[in-house]
C-alpha cells in the first residue's frame, strides 16, 4: 500500500523532481501548487503514465485557509506519512536598504508564514497523540541562510534562516510522536526560481565558483529529501543537510 507524501510547490523545479522521484519510489503524491496549473497537471499526468498515484492540489501557502484545504484534499490519498514544505518565492537582487516594505512582507509571509502553517498541520495530522501513524517532514531551507545572500536576497537569506530554526526546534517537539524533522540547504540548483528572481543564468554563472565547478540538477536536491523521507534515515532527526556543491 502506497504511503501518502504531500509537497507544497511541487509543480517545478525541486519540488516537482521530488514529486515524480517519490512517486517511482511507491508514494502516492500530493502536488500542490499556486498558480500554473497546467505544470500540475503535466507532473500529474507524468506520474499516472509511470504508474503512479497523485492529485493536484491548489493553493496559496501564505493564506492559512489555502493550507487547510490542502491538507483536507489530500486526505484522499490516504493518511499522511510525508511532508516536503518547499513553496518558496525569490524576488529581484537588491540589497536591503532598497527593498520596499511590501516586498519584503510578502517574502516573509509565503517563505516564512507559509512553511510555519504547512509543518504546523503535517505534524497535527502525523503526530500519534493526534491520531496519526508518525512519519517525516523535511523541510527546503537553503545554504543562503549560512551565507546571507548580500546585495542579493538578504530577505531571502533570512526566511531560511527561520526555517533552520523551525526544522530543529520542530524536530525535539515531534521526535516523541513519531516524526522525524529535516532540512535540506540548496546551493546553486539549476531551476526555475532563478529566472523568477529576474537571473535566468544565475545558476549556471554562479556555479563555475563552486568547489565542483557546476551548478546542482534539482534530481540531486530529490534524492536526498527521499532518503530522509524513507526508514533508512531511522535515526536521523534535526538534522541540516547542505547540498551546496561545497560552497
Amino acid at each position: 500500500m502506497s504511503r501518502t507524501l504531500l509537497i507544497t510547490g511541487a509543480s517545478r523545479g525541486i519540488g516537482r523532481a521530488t514529486a515524480l522521484l517519490a512517486a517511482a519510489r511507491g508514494w502516492a503524491v500530493g502536488v500542490n501548487y499556486r498558480n500554473d496549473q497546467a505544470a500540475a497537471d503535466a507532473v500529474v499526468a507524468e506520474i499516472a503514465q509511470a504508474g503512479g498515484s497523485a492529485i493536484t492540489l491548489q493553493g496559496d501557502v501564505s493564506i492559512e485557509a489555502d493550507v487547510l484545504r490542502i491538507f483536507e484534499e489530500a486526505e484522499a490519498l490516504g493518511p499522511l506519512r510525508g511532508l516536503v514544505v518547499n513553496a518558496g518565492i525569490v524576488a529581484p537582487p537588491l540589497p536591503l536598504m532598497d527593498m520596499s516594505g511590501e516586498r519584503l512582507e510578502r517574502m516573509f509571509r509565503v517563505n516564512v508564514l507559509g512553511s510555519y502553517l504547512t509543518a504546523r498541520e503535517g505534524a497535527r495530522r502525523m503526530a500519534k497523540s493526534r491520531g496519526g501513524q508518525g512519519g517525516a517532514m523535511v523541510v527546503v531551507s537553503s545554504v543562503a541562510a549560512s551565507l546571507g545572500a548580500p546585495f542579493e536576497y538578504v530577505d531571502y537569506a533570512g526566511a531560511k534562516g527561520a526555517l533552520d530554526v523551525l526544522t530543529r526546534g520542530l524536530a525535539k517537539e515531534l521526535g516523541g510522536e513519531g516524526v522525524r524533522v529535516n532540512a535540506v540547504r540548496p546551493g546553486l540548483i539549476d531551476t526555475e526560481i532563478h529566472a523568477s528572481g529576474g537571473q535566468p543564468d544565475r545558476a549556471e554563472r554562479l556555479g563555475k565558483t563552486t568547489p565542483l565547478g557546476r551548478a546542482g540538477r534539482a534530481e540531486e536536491v530529490a534524492e536526498a529529501i527521499l532518503w530522509l523521507l524513507d526508514d533508512k534515515a531511522s535515526y536521523t532527526t534535526g538534522a541540516l543537510v547542505d547540498i551546496a556543491g561545497g560552497r
